[in-house]
């Protein structure tokens, strides 16, 4: 195992795992996000606002905050465009390019996610179950025309907040860059890492070590965000090998990895879950919250 543990070492080619801004904004942010001064209650969001309105770099489209008829929050990142149907038909709609809803009461739990869904006027769109529904379903958007030009606005009891700049904080604080040593020193092993299982799972795992070796954290999934805890240590013979446990409801999964000692930039290694064993490995993430 020790020799697979090392081919998937030289196989892999590591680079510093960068999100975007969008990815920052999770759900206790989104629930402050009303009484802020850089969002806007609004009663609906028209075309000429989002082209005015684009406040996250390097994304270009506008950034939107819905409270849903359930109370949840949902983020948006949205846009107006046509779609050519035929030769003569070529309607304005509003393309959603992502969204997430996020289960009440949790961090980053998410309950409904998709991108790229184009919506025509007259259509209604659920977030709370992430579906075009028909009228006779709750809904917490609308699109309309007024004379050609295409809005989306709230149903029932929703709100949409209009996002006018980005927000400090939902900036992850700033690490500084890892500086690996001719000795090699536990504290290395701190920090955020992308994590690749098995082809099978996906997430990001967060690693602080104590004095003693002793190893907590976190893991987020990224099928749904959700949280789930993490213990371990940091062995002493070699240094650079760390071994931890991610807890689930009705499981545990056991990782055995090995710091790069060159850079610190990646881990790379095996995991057991339910007596089966499989080879993973995990980038650092320069910024991560």
């Amino acid at each position: 195992m020790l020799r697979f543990a090392g081919a998937l070492a030289v196989l892999l080619v590591p680079t510093l795992v960068h999100a975007d801004p969008f990815d920052h904004y999770f759900n206790k942010l989104l629930a402050k996000m009303p009484e802020m001064k850089s969002v806007e209650k609004v009663a609906k969001v028209t075309s000429e606002m989002m082209i005015d309105h684009r406040p996250l770099a390097g994304i270009a489209s506008t950034f939107i905050v819905v409270k849903t008829n359930d109370d949840r929050f949902a983020k948006l990142l949205i846009q107006s465009a046509w779609q050519k149907v035929s030769d003569k038909q070529k309607p304005p709609i509003i393309i959603i390019d992502r969204y997430v809803t996020f289960r009440e009461g949790e961090e980053r739990t998410i309950h409904a996610s998709g991108q790229n869904v184009r919506l025509f006027a007259g259509f209604r769109f659920s977030l709370d179950i992430g579906q075009v529904v028909p009228k006779d379903v709750p809904a917490d958007l609308h699109v309309g025309v007024d004379k050609d030009e295409v809005y989306l606005e709230p149903v029932g009891k929703a709100e949409i907040y209009l996002v006018t700049k980005h927000l400090p904080e939902a900036n992850p604080p700033k690490t500084g860059k890892l500086v690996v040593g001719e000795k090699f020193e536990m504290t290395y092993f701190n920090g955020a890492y992308k994590l690749y299982d098995d082809g099978r799972r996906s997430g990001t795992i967060h690693l602080k070590v104590a004095e003693n070796g002793a190893v907590t954290g976190h893991y987020y999934s990224a099928k749904d965000g959700a949280k789930y805890e993490i213990d371990g240590k940091v062995s002493n013979t070699p240094k650079h090998l760390v071994e931890f446990v991610v807890s689930y409801p009705r499981t545990s999964q056991a990782f055995t990895a090995y710091l790069f000692t060159g850079d610190g930039k990646a881990l790379a290694g095996f995991s057991r879950m339910n007596g089966r064993e499989t080879g993973f490995y995990a980038l650092r993430i320069d910024d991560e919250k």
